[in-house]
């Protein structure tokens, strides 16, 4: 369902290091928003009752039920340069993106009823924040 790139799953072992709960699970969502529609959740979280959890490379990672269909394929790749690091995502079910990186469509209307819930954070720095 999710795949992890080396640079990745060696970026999330380090950022899991340092998480406050070493229990957590890797979870991975989408949020409505940003400039194409749709933008990308990360956090280290509980399993949530709907999630649908699979490994990739060593790593669990749970996904929002809702958010299945729309993540289900999509390669999770780390890479750093001048600029800094970062996740990076590449989603075949993607249809277009905005420049930022961090924003998609998919070319449907539907969004998952758990993305349009208040308080999502949006993109990588939310992540972040949360470790």
């Amino acid at each position: 369902m999710i795949h992890l790139s080396p640079a990745a799953v060696r970026e999330i072992k380090r950022l899991k290091s340092k998480h406050e709960n070493p229990n957590a699970l890797f979870r991975l969502g989408v949020g409505a928003g940003g400039c194409a529609g749709f933008y990308y959740i990360m956090e280290f979280a509980a399993v949530k009752p709907d999630d649908r959890v699979c490994e990739s490379s060593g790593i669990q990672v749970a996904v929002d039920g809702e958010s299945v269909k729309t993540l289900t394929g999509v390669t999770l790749d780390y890479s750093e340069d001048l600029m800094g690091g970062g996740f990076r995502f590449h989603n075949p079910n993607a249809t277009a993106s905005c420049g930022c990186g961090h924003s998609f469509s998919t070319g449907s209307a539907a969004l998952p009823a758990e993305a349009q819930s208040a308080g999502r954070r949006a993109g990588l720095e939310g992540f972040e924040e949360k470790i």
